[in-house]
């Protein structure tokens, strides 16, 4: 006997959204470093509301959260970057910044291609 899944309208549209999404942020992410990732951001706190109950929410949640993360890390690397003994380690810090949000995005992005939802 062969199981199909079996979505609603709605939440293909809000997986396409989410999808559109993710592509936009790893845009920005990759050509300028998240500078102007505030774009997707905000279509992310606009979309999620219309995504409750669903495992879509979870991916909305999950892009904002690895926004505001990698944004706080950055600063982080900037002040550190401010004073002379810190510049290598603002180096470090913002490698494995990059490296983690190319992380998030990529599982992300898999993870809503494959109908899971993301823990947050």
């Amino acid at each position: 006997m062969s199981q199909e899944l079996v979505m609603e309208r709605g939440v293909e549209d809000s997986k396409q959204w989410a999808r559109i999404l993710y592509i936009i942020h790893a845009l920005t992410f990759f050509f300028s470093l998240g500078m102007l990732s505030f774009v997707p951001l905000i279509v992310n706190y606009v979309k999620r509301p219309e995504t409750s109950g669903t495992m879509v929410y979870t991916h909305h949640t999950w892009m904002i959260r690895s926004f505001w993360f990698y944004a706080l890390w950055m600063a982080l690397g900037f002040v550190l970057f401010a004073t002379i003994i810190g510049i290598p380690l603002a180096w470090l810090v913002w490698g494995v910044a990059w490296v983690w949000k190319a992380y998030r995005l990529i599982r992300g992005f898999l993870d809503l291609n494959s109908n899971k939802a993301m823990p947050v």
